[in-house]
């Protein structure tokens, strides 16, 4: 039943520019990005239990990446690959300088990775044009092109990030990322290279926040430190995935889908109030819903319907 339901929203994902406008495509776009960076974050945040702040430094290291590649007339697709390598090397050798850190010295150390990043694109003008932000070339076709392009290029980003969520979680990885969460010092007498799975699954939280940068920069032409290195691009991501489910598969997609419902539906009239409500639903998540939505009460009936047999 869960494969049947999955293949139809494939297929519904695969064929909605064919019938939806562009400002649904927008939304569908943005849902897609806000996908790829909670199941991005998933993989250091949910998987190993470790609260990284540094999601909006991958991002704007990403969109920065691509779009000064694209003004030296690099191909657009190839800019965002090259961002998202260069992302993940980035974001592999930040790893070894701060993941000896736990709990809330790494989160501190990890947050502070965006504004060092935004001080830095500041005062490199002459290659990224400081703060005055940096243009990208415009694609030669029409807006109703461009939507279906960046559209369907977020798709392959946050299938390509769903997929590498599925293949860890039922690795070796995956199994020694659980033991790290439940207790690093007993995996480490147990003979896990803590070390090294910490590594491998920040780096894995940056590829897809690194690339979904290139891309939004190709996709809005126009990008500037203050907007690429915000800080709730780092909480909306930790939002998503407590919304959803820490440390499962599909947590980050299900918590990307309410999350922008509530930020179209809610947020939009309570402009004034956006960051004191979203730090509201941090604190009663964590307090009341440690395991997402999908852990309430009313949810597990849902989720885990007893199979026939058991019933009987």
């Amino acid at each position: 039943m869960m494969r049947l339901i999955a293949v139809a929203a494939v297929v519904a994902l695969l064929a909605l520019p064919a019938i939806a406008d562009n400002y649904v495509l927008r939304l569908a776009t943005t849902m897609l990005m806000y996908s790829a960076l909670a199941l991005g974050w998933n993989f250091i945040g949910g998987f190993a239990g470790y609260p990284s702040f540094a999601t909006a430094a991958f991002f704007g290291l990403g969109a920065y990446a691509g779009g000064v590649l694209q003004g030296k007339g690099v191909p657009m697709v190839v800019a965002w690959l090259a961002a998202g390598v260069m992302v993940a090397l980035f974001a592999a050798a930040l790893g070894r300088a701060i993941l000896h850190l736990r709990g809330h010295y790494f989160a501190i150390a990890s947050l502070v990775v965006a504004e060092v990043l935004r001080e830095i694109t500041n005062s490199a003008t002459d290659l990224t044009g400081g703060g005055m932000g940096l243009n990208l070339p415009v694609l030669s076709v029409d807006v109703t092109t461009q939507a279906r392009l960046f559209y369907y290029a977020m798709f392959v980003v946050a299938a390509a990030a769903l997929a590498t969520t599925t293949l860890v979680a039922a690795s070796r990885l995956g199994f020694g990322l659980r033991c790290i969460q439940q207790n690093e010092d007993a995996a480490i007498m147990l003979g896990i290279g803590t070390t090294r799975y910490k590594i491998a699954a920040f780096t894995l939280s940056a590829i897809f926040p690194g690339l979904c940068g290139g891309v939004y920069a190709s996709w809005v032409n126009y990008i500037d430190p203050t907007d690429v290195y915000d800080v709730l691009l780092s909480v909306k991501p930790i939002v998503m995935v407590l919304l959803g489910g820490v440390g499962t598969v599909l947590g980050g997609i299900y918590g990307a889908v309410l999350f922008l419902l509530m930020e179209e539906l809610v947020w939009r009239n309570l402009l004034q109030f956006h960051a004191g409500l979203l730090g509201i639903i941090v604190v009663a998540l964590v307090l009341f819903l440690p395991a997402g939505l999908r852990g309430a009460g009313w949810a597990r009936l849902w989720w885990r319907r007893p199979k026939p047999e058991a019933a009987a």
